[in-house]
């Protein structure tokens, strides 16, 4: 039942969001010179890789790190990756891989593949088993700011706790902390 409502939720945000997804595509094609869209490699339900799609924030030839592992991220940072990041605009492509069935509008964030403490620990606890959500309770109690031992016990709380009414309540607290723009350190 979730995943239909998933499928159905995402398919008309996508079609809501078709018009400014293309363009910021032309924007970021235009101002920066690169390719709009690249697409991460991440660990979804029982540790199935799969590549999810971004809008470009940085340049091509960032590391393959998380973006708090780097040095100096700014120095990576395009021209319009700061305000599609600001406004988390970057994550508008994500939408694709619900619609595909990688992921779930809410649920933990998807750990990229090189994450092995995240990812260990989120196996022992058994996280592993949920789908990877474009937004989590961790992300509306902290986000960047919180250890990934505080992400996993926040992820195990979701666990614990999911169900539709709860999924309903993260995404209503993701959009007021998308609209304050609480959290978002990078």
């Amino acid at each position: 039942m979730i995943r239909l409502i998933n499928f159905l939720f995402s398919l008309s945000v996508a079609m809501i969001l078709l018009l400014p997804i293309l363009f910021i595509s032309i924007l970021i094609f235009i101002k920066d010179k690169e390719s709009p869209l690249y697409f991460s490699c991440r660990i979804g339900k029982n540790n199935k890789a799969f590549l999810m799609p971004k809008f470009r924030t940085m340049r091509s030839n960032t590391p393959q790190e998380a973006t708090h592992l780097l040095k100096n991220p700014d120095e990576y940072l395009l021209s319009t990756g700061r305000f599609l990041r600001k406004y988390s605009l970057d994550e508008f492509p994500q939408i694709i891989s619900v619609i595909k069935g990688d992921m779930a509008l809410v649920g933990p964030r998807p750990a990229l593949y090189n994450q092995y403490d995240l990812i260990d620990l989120r196996n022992e606890k058994d996280i592993n088993q949920l789908k990877p959500g474009i937004t989590g309770w961790a992300q509306v109690n902290g986000r960047d700011e919180l250890s990934i031992q505080e992400k996993v016990k926040l992820d195990e709380e979701y666990l614990r706790k999911s169900s539709l009414m709860f999924d309903l309540y993260i995404i209503g607290l993701t959009i007021l902390k998308v609209l304050k723009k609480d959290g978002i350190s990078h």
